[in-house]
């Protein structure tokens, strides 16, 4: 029986770099978005409300 012969140092260092890496790539998905599209999501979110409550019925407290 022949087992592998790790190095523990460089075992937890190559473990903590793909840590980082997976963080990393998370974070790039969340928060990796220019100024434009930040600018163009708000507006069109924006634009949506508006409709939105433009389409409401008014309702009349006095005829209850």
């Amino acid at each position: 029986m022949c087992a592998d012969i790790v190095n523990l140092r460089q075992f937890k260092k190559k473990q903590a770099r793909s840590e980082k890496e997976k963080q990393a790539e998370q974070n790039r998905i969340t928060f990796g978005r220019t100024k434009a599209q930040k600018s163009l999501s708000k507006a069109l979110n924006e634009k949506a409300t508006k409709n939105h409550e433009a389409g409401r019925l008014q309702q009349n407290d006095d005829e209850n």
